[in-house]
């Protein structure tokens, strides 16, 4: 990403746009994009959002996944998606994390990756 180049969610890839589209209608909470382009060389953006329950965790990930796969995007591999509590969709440039609210805290990717530039989303 340029410098001083504001993160926009126009500005953001089509799939990565889908994803949140799909996520916000699953009722997602607190989604965050974190661009990662200039800090990390495994991926391109971290999408992070949780649900309210393992049931609802596993209801995001099967819409994004279905959805996604219309448009013949898959994932390289996903992992967590039996328990629910923090489901890993990795699709090479971007990677979705759905975490329980707990584990969310608990890891706090955010706070781990606090220098990448950061867009939240409003439902």
């Amino acid at each position: 990403m340029t410098k001083g180049k504001k993160l926009t969610r126009r500005s953001l890839p089509a799939e990565v746009r889908l994803s949140i589209k799909v996520s916000l209608a699953k009722k997602a909470e607190n989604i965050v994009v974190l661009d990662l382009r200039e800090i990390a060389s495994f991926t391109d953006f971290f999408i992070i959002m949780h649900g309210n329950s393992t049931r609802q965790n596993q209801a995001i990930y099967q819409a994004i996944e279905e959805n996604l796969g219309k448009e013949r995007i898959y994932p390289l591999g996903i992992e967590g998606e039996t328990a629910g509590e923090w489901i890993l969709m990795d699709y090479g440039h971007f990677i979705i994390h759905i975490f329980s609210l707990k584990a969310r805290e608990y890891y706090a990717l955010e706070k781990l990756w606090g220098d990448a530039p950061s867009l939240s989303i409003k439902s």
